[in-house]
């Protein structure tokens, strides 16, 4: 289908450029950060000029550590509030690339570009803004291997191909690199009835991915062994939206999803066991890689295969001391994940976060 009259699509522009005049606009929590963000994030953003935040219309916290000096593209970047926030914390010799669809989204962007550029002290902005879609990168010039950092913030589940989305965004990853973004989930598969609804859809809502397909997704696009950084059950509080859905239940996600070929595809035991030695900026007590990977400074952390190749094969190396190698094998590594993908309540029950 020609993307020029994909129905959805057309639905999106609509209801990101003309429908939502603002944050206030919106039906639902869905598209609505509720995690607390770090000091330094903090700082940065209380220096976000007012009509970028006032547009924002993110679901979690898309802003990875270790981000200084390198290049950045935030897919479906919006009114350009994570790509400023980025800008401060890459520094000047780094940069950041926004793209998205929406021309008025862009305009607001864009026209603000130098006032940040002053905010940050940089002689002229490391920043680009660019109209296109984030299921054809291709399309606007963004070359193989260009950028080490792809972040994107309750975008991909707006398109209409997540997996043209996620190839695109392994080829313009260098190896290495990682797409670190937050999005909603769902507990099943969205019915084409809600999912050709434009409310539900614009709400971030019935667009989302069941939870299980995403994973099966990011593996066959190149994505091995995707972690969780965090996530929270979303309540929706609007009636009708909820009748709606029905008992589906909502999750904002957040992942990071690391371009290293042969990550295996559950977590194996080499014996193997890391050192974080405090030195990644603004972590200098502990650093998490996920959800359940926490490393305090100074201490042996065993670790399977994979998480040793999250931090041996990418921009973590200099920060740590590594133990072992791949030479011999103990089967499988019996630290890593859990039987639920997501955060519940002591019940199990998808309730509680709310805006």
């Amino acid at each position: 289908m020609d993307d020029t009259v994909d129905p959805r699509r057309a639905s999106v522009q609509d209801y990101y450029g003309k429908v939502l005049q603002g944050s206030d606009d919106l039906k639902t929590n869905a598209c609505c950060t509720t995690v607390s963000h770090p000091r330094h994030v903090r700082d940065a953003l209380a220096r976000v000029h007012d009509e970028v935040l006032m547009k924002y219309y993110g679901c979690g916290l898309a802003i990875p550590d270790e981000l200084h000096g390198m290049r950045v593209l935030d897919l479906g970047s919006g009114s350009g509030r994570d790509v400023y926030l980025v800008s401060k914390l890459v520094g000047e010799s780094g940069s950041v690339v926004g793209i998205d669809m929406t021309p008025e989204q862009l305009a607001v962007a864009r026209a603000h570009e130098g006032y940040h550029a002053e905010q940050w002290g940089y002689g002229q902005p490391n920043t680009t803004f660019l109209e296109g879609d984030i299921e054809h990168l291709h399309a606007v010039g963004l070359a193989d291997a260009d950028f080490d950092i792809i972040i994107s913030n309750c975008v991909i589940n707006l398109a209409t191909d997540k997996g043209a989305v996620l190839r695109e965004a392994h080829r313009v990853l260098k190896p290495g690199g990682e797409l670190y973004f937050s999005d909603i989930y769902a507990d099943r598969r969205i019915p084409d009835a809600l999912v050709n609804d434009a409310e539900l859809y614009g709400e971030c809502l019935s667009g989302a991915l069941y939870w299980n397909d995403f994973h099966n997704l990011a593996k066959a696009s190149g994505f091995g062994d995707p972690r969780v950084v965090h996530s929270e059950p979303l309540e929706i509080l609007n009636e009708s939206v909820r009748d709606k859905l029905g008992d589906i239940r909502f999750w904002s996600v957040t992942y990071r999803l690391f371009k290293l070929d042969g990550l295996e595809p559950a977590c194996e035991d080499y014996g193997q066991a890391v050192i974080y030695q405090g030195s990644i900026e603004h972590c200098a007590s502990a650093f998490d890689l996920d959800d359940h990977h926490h490393f305090p400074t100074g201490k042996i952390i065993p670790v399977c295969g994979n998480t040793w190749r999250m931090l041996a094969d990418t921009r973590f190396a200099d920060h740590f001391r590594f133990i072992g190698d791949f030479s011999t094998h103990y089967g499988i590594f019996k630290g890593c994940g859990t039987d639920v993908p997501y955060a519940t309540n002591a019940a199990g029950a998808a309730t509680g976060a709310c805006c």
